[in-house]
């Protein structure tokens, strides 16, 4: 189900509740909200649609990956961008790194790390900042 966009920064400053299995649903959610505005986001953070979940979906390359309970657990290549948000007006200038390695688990719940590079890895590290009620 397509879900609309929580605008409210109170509301996405919180920091977000340890996804479960009973959350799968909101993941399908989430997905689905982020292929229906897809001409103008790659990627989405639960606490987006409204549900204050550790869950994120973005656009990997062409294909989409959902991932819950991210952790980035290195990082290297510090440099600064700016970056546009679907729940906030506005572009904002923050520090971003080339390369990272996320720990998360699949939606069976299994436990996985991958180590991204370039777009895709800062796409990842802007919905993780959602997770921790970090606004950019």
């Amino acid at each position: 189900m397509v879900r609309e966009i929580m605008k409210d920064p109170i509301f996405l400053a919180q920091k977000s509740q340890k996804a479960r299995a009973e959350d799968l649903p909101v993941a399908q959610d989430l997905l689905e909200t982020l292929i229906a505005h897809a001409d103008g986001c790659v990627g989405m953070a639960a606490n987006m649609i409204g549900v204050n979940k550790c869950i994120i979906a973005f656009n990997d390359e062409g294909s989409y990956t959902l991932m819950l309970n991210p952790v980035i657990k290195k990082f290297s290549g510090a440099y600064e961008t700016e970056e546009g948000c679907l729940s906030l007006p506005g572009v904002r200038p923050c520090r971003r790194y080339k390369t990272i390695k996320v720990e998360y688990e699949t939606l069976k719940l299994e436990k996985r790390i991958k180590t991204y590079t370039g777009y895709t890895a800062q796409i990842i590290q802007h919905e993780i900042d959602h997770t921790n009620g970090i606004l950019i």
